[in-house]
Formats: structure tokens, sequence, C-alpha cells
């Protein structure tokens, strides 16, 4: 078996696991509070991703307080506002087209991109945007009644999620140190369980014994380990052994994921709406995936070399 297949395949599972956290995110917060849940999942994330890393570099990594700084803001939106927004959403709208909306955050991420780093936009970025735009429109248009009871306000709390997830990902780039990202999401992770702490301990002590289920605490147990832990490390694995437009196209599983687990673990009916959407969506990750081709020197230029690392 190659080295490659291995890391698709890695980061197929990977998406599949994100895929999932939708519909056992919105079982999950249906039975316990959401700050509580939230807590518990980065604490078990941390008790595996800590001794992991010491593990895997020896050491357990320290940061300057400009890298510690900025990992703080990558909790605080890809954590906190993030986990909120999503888990709040989902308690409002169906898994179903939650998941569509969700996978939308490569078409944010090069929005965003452009926006806050004037990055240039390729016309087939423009064209991802534009399909995205018009899978979430299906998803949001329309007067029939969705699964929630406000599907609507619930789908713009799940794009606000996108939003802060995309930002979460574009702060990454204001990290200097030599941080791998094993080790950055075991600071995040950490950072994570700080910010829910509070209102996930008060939370905890009104809690009722009758709401810690079979169901709710294995879903506890699986949003930690399965989508914050392992989900993370598979990417991990497999985006440092792929190029960049594999692993954008491999986050099309994710919304098929999405839809797969909202019918069978919600109960949830799939409709044309959502698998009009479905299509947008992937078609938009498509066309973000394609990378421009690069010019052709000019004759008689010769390019610098690059710097050396």
């Amino acid at each position: 078996m190659s080295s490659r297949f291995k890391a698709v395949a890695a980061l197929v599972a990977a998406m599949v696991l994100v895929g999932s956290s939708v519909a056992v995110g919105r079982s999950m917060t249906a039975v316990l509070p959401l700050y509580f849940a939230s807590l518990a999942r980065f604490a078990l994330a941390s008790l595996i991703l800590v001794p992991l890393v010491v593990i895997l570099e020896g050491r357990f990594p320290r940061v300057s307080r400009r890298t510690l700084a900025a990992l703080f803001a990558q909790a605080v939106c890809g954590s906190f506002l993030f986990t909120a927004c999503l888990l709040y959403g989902l308690a409002l709208t169906g898994a179903a087209q939650a998941g569509v909306v969700a996978a939308a955050t490569p078409a944010m991420v090069t929005l965003l991109g452009r926006l806050l780093f004037r990055e240039r936009l390729p016309r087939a970025a423009v064209a991802g945007i534009a399909c995205t735009t018009a899978g979430l429109a299906v998803i949001g248009g329309g007067g029939e009644a969705g699964i929630g009871p406000s599907p609507i306000l619930g789908n713009l709390l799940v794009l606000c999620a996108v939003g802060f997830e995309a930002i979460f990902l574009l702060l990454r780039r204001t990290v200097r140190e030599p941080l791998s990202p094993l080790a950055a999401a075991m600071w995040v992770s950490l950072l994570g369980c700080v910010l829910f702490l509070g209102p996930g301990m008060w939370q905890g002590t009104g809690m009722q014994l009758s709401q810690l289920t079979a169901r709710s605490i294995g879903e506890v147990v699986y949003y930690g380990l399965g989508v914050t832990a392992a989900a993370y490390m598979l990417w991990f694995y497999g985006v440092m052994r792929v190029d960049a437009a594999t692993a954008g196209v491999t986050t099309g599983v994710m919304p098929v994921a999405a839809l797969g687990c909202a019918a069978l673990w919600c109960g949830e009916t799939v409709g044309w709406r959502e698998l009009a959407g479905c299509v947008g969506v992937l078609a938009g990750i498509v066309c973000l995936s394609v990378r421009p081709a690069a010019k052709p020197a000019r004759l008689g230029h010769i390019p610098k070399a690059a710097p050396a690392k």
C-alpha cells in the first residue's frame, strides 16, 4: 500500500469524523448542557494530546508570550466561539442542513484570505465561492419548514461558526515559532478547557444524574477523542504527505458524511434541498482545490533562487 494512498485514506477518515460531529453534536446537546459537554470534550482531547506530544516530540512544547497570545486567539475563535455557535445552531436546525452549511469552510477561508490578507483570487476560486454560495442559498431559500424550532437562525449560527473556524485557520499564519500542528492542537485544546472551565463547571452543578445516560456519555467521549483528537491527528498525517489540491478535494467527504449521519444517527429525512445544497458545496470545494497554472518564465529571464531554509 503506497504512502499516498495511506495519506488520502487518513484525510478521508478525518473528514468522515468531522462530518459525523454535526449529527452527534445535535444529539449530545439535546441532553447535556452545551458548555459542560464542551468542557468534557476538550478535557478528554487534552488528556490524549498532551502525553502524545510529549512522547512524539520528547518534551512539552514551550512557547513565547506572543505565540501564546496567538494560540489563545485561535482558541477563542476555533474552540469557544466556533463550538458555541455550532452547537447553539444545531439546537435550532437539522443536522443535515447544518452539515452542508459547515462544509463551506474552504470558501470562507478563501474569501477571508482575500479580505484580510489581500490574497489573489483566481477564476477557479471565484467560481468555487459562487458554487458554495449557490448551495447555501438552496439550503436557506424557500418557504418549506425545516427541522428544528428555527432553521433559518440555526443555519445562520452555523454559518457564523464557519466564519470563526476560517479565522482560526488563518490565525495559524501569525504563529512564527516552529510549533508543529500537533503541538498547536494540544495548546488549543488546553486553552479550550480554560475558556469552557467556568461556564462548564457552572452548568455541571445544575445537572441531573438522569442526563448522564450511556448514549450521552458515549457522544461526549466520541466528540472529545474521535472528533477533536483522532480527526486532527489523521488530518495532520495526511496533509503533510499530499498536495493542497488533493487535501482540498477530500474535504468534500465532510458534507456527504454529515448527511449520512444525520439520517442514521438523528433519524432525519434528507430531501432534495439538502442534496442540492450538498452538490453546490461539493462543486465549490472542487473549484477551490484547482491550483492556477504557473506562468511560463519570460525568455531570457532567470528567476531568483529561493532563500536557504
